[in-house]
């Protein structure tokens, strides 16, 4: 089959590799019908690759029709048409039944200290074959496999893998309260979805940030007020304007959706630089540590968000160099929720919202749609944002 392979930074090749079998009798294949591509998708791209090995299948946000299951799997038959969360959890251990499996203690990749193993993410979370692919193996799919109808375009639904049920989770940490604000940072995918999210659940009034003007006009169109970044010198200033329209308080939740993707330090911008050239061992523990804190975005939530109020984190924080201003936290008294969004907690309560109403807009949120043999030129569309690429979807069976 071919499958989106990870060759270094920023390269990216479509090769041919070995049909996924069944391994395992709680194991599925499918038949991959559309593929998305990921912000996270882009730390493998640049930040992380200390942790990637050559020939690695990328992706983690998948669609299609199963193929063929193992003898443990008594939900799931040949032909039904099925989303799969980024995530592999079993459903039954503690972690999954206290809604957790993005903790799922049957799959931790516990030698690297981490939680759930993921679709296509670095040997941190157990270097399983990826989404972007002609066919996929699907772990524990007694489980994970979500069946959704026939009839509708792979757009109704695709998002529930990653997009839909991180957006959901970033809502529900950040508390709005009954007619409340709320400011977003961030307006990509995942910024976007949690704007209309917030809309649908019930908050007076929606803020977001960003310098993509193709991304602030998508949420302008959703009833969202944009704030520019380009039109501010400083994060104090963005700060105080929206301070302004909420009586001096700030708003009542903050959801950070940029994490990594921050404009950040220079020094962070470095180390990341440096990590990918040194020696695997040595650049592992470079990035692990320094790589990935640029904490910009993170700062200015701190900052903007009212005292008493709670700060979302959606965006992917993985380094432990920058410290945070505690003081400030603990003075404010802020409330902070994050984590890998435990997609199967969540799809129940987001399914009835996809119907032919499509009140979130799912029909038309992916900006491009392209064969899979185009992802090298999907994965650096996206990383420069050019052609106004918010959300990419690749379609293996599209020539």
């Amino acid at each position: 089959m071919k499958a989106v392979t990870w060759q270094g930074k920023r390269d990216v090749r479509v090769e041919n590799v070995p049909d996924p079998k069944i391994q395992e009798p709680t194991d599925a294949v499918i038949r991959v019908t559309s593929s998305g591509l990921c912000g996270s998708d882009l730390h493998l791209y640049e930040v992380l690759t200390p942790f990637m090995t050559p020939g690695d299948i990328l992706g983690h946000e998948p669609m299609g029709i199963v193929e063929e299951v193992g003898s443990e799997v008594p939900n799931l038959r040949p032909g039904d048409r099925v989303v799969v969360p980024f995530q592999i959890a079993c459903g039954h251990c503690w972690m999954c039944s206290a809604g957790l499996p993005t903790q799922c203690e049957t799959t931790q990749v516990t030698g690297e200290g981490m939680g759930a193993a993921l679709f296509g993410y670095t040997r941190l979370y157990g270097a399983v074959p990826g989404a972007q692919a002609e066919y996929l193996r699907v772990p524990q799919a007694q489980f994970g496999p979500i069946k959704v109808p026939e009839g509708p375009p792979d757009d109704r639904f695709v998002y529930l893998s990653d997009v839909l049920p991180t957006a959901w989770q970033a809502v529900e940490y950040a508390a709005i309260p009954p007619g409340g604000t709320v400011a977003v940072l961030g307006l990509g995918p995942i910024g976007d979805m949690s704007c209309r999210i917030a809309r649908e659940r019930g908050a007076e009034r929606v803020f977001g940030v960003d310098l993509v003007p193709e991304r602030l006009r998508r949420a302008r169109e959703r009833g969202v007020e944009t704030y520019d970044l380009r039109h501010f010198d400083s994060e104090k200033e963005l700060v105080a304007a929206i301070k302004d329209v909420t009586d001096g308080r700030g708003p009542d939740s903050v959801i950070d959706a940029v994490g990594t993707e921050a404009h950040g330090s220079q020094i962070a911008r470095l180390a990341q630089t440096a990590s990918s050239m040194l020696p695997r061992a040595i650049g592992a523990r470079l990035s692990e540590r320094f790589s990935t804190d640029r904490l910009a975005a993170l700062l200015t939530a701190i900052e903007l968000v009212r005292r008493g109020g709670t700060i979302s984190l959606s965006g992917v924080y993985g380094g432990q160099a920058d410290p945070l201003p505690m003081l400030t936290m603990f003075d404010k008294q802020i409330q902070l929720r994050m984590g890998q969004a435990n997609v199967r907690r969540w799809s129940a309560d987001i399914l009835p919202l996809l119907t032919d109403e499509d009140t979130l807009g799912v029909d038309g949120f992916a900006t491009h749609r392209l064969p899979l043999t185009e992802a090298p030129q999907a994965y650096e569309m996206f990383q420069q944002k050019r052609d106004g690429a918010v959300k990419i979807l690749m379609e293996p069976g599209v020539r």
